[in-house]
């Protein structure tokens, strides 16, 4: 039992040097991460945008949401061409996937200024029920993006500062783990 316990974690130290390793290749993966799971986090929660966007029909909802999933994939586009296989960062790419960012947190926070606006209108505002909660949870599904593509933006922006700090960990292998790691492939070949 303890055999197998030491196998597992060798295996999950491996595991973890070779993505560190990987990530020191290729540091712009963290924001594409973040930036990734800012779009599966929107695009899972569509539905409470249309919904709240075909409930209040204010002027700009269906535009901000529109722009919102378009510059999201665009802003994927962008951040693959900035940085090419082997090559220096093509900065117009970066720029441009900066101001498609921006956009998005514009957008985002136009239309929760507009969810805002129906909620506390004096003429007929919209009442928070049972019936209208996916209200409530568009508001907060456009906070959460908003954040987590700040967060994007940021990350992008520190870039070359990740690099420098990820070329600091030691991800080289000792010499008596070579021959351990040389029995656990062999063995991992039974």
């Amino acid at each position: 039992m303890s055999r197998q316990k030491t196998k597992l974690s060798a295996r999950m130290h491996e595991f973890v040097r070779k993505s560190l390793v990987s990530l020191k290749r290729k540091p712009q993966t963290i924001p594409l991460v973040v930036l990734a799971v800012a779009f599966v986090q929107y695009s899972f929660n569509l539905t409470h945008i249309s919904d709240t966007t075909a409930k209040i029909q204010l002027s700009g909802m269906g535009l901000a949401g529109f722009c919102t999933m378009l510059f999201s994939l665009l802003s994927f586009v962008c951040f693959l061409n900035a940085y090419p296989h082997r090559k220096k960062t093509n900065l117009p790419m970066l720029v441009l996937m900066l101001l498609m960012l921006g956009v998005l947190i514009f957008c985002d926070t136009y239309y929760a200024g507009r969810i805002t606006q129906a909620l506390t209108r004096e003429d007929h505002p919209i009442v928070l029920e049972a019936g209208t909660q996916y209200i409530a949870q568009a508001l907060r599904v456009l906070k959460v993006h908003r954040v987590i593509v700040a967060f994007g933006a940021i990350f992008t922006l520190l870039v070359p500062v990740l690099r420098k700090l990820l070329r600091r960990i030691d991800t080289s292998l000792p010499v008596e783990a070579v021959g351990e790691m040389e029995t656990l492939q062999l063995s991992s070949e039974d």
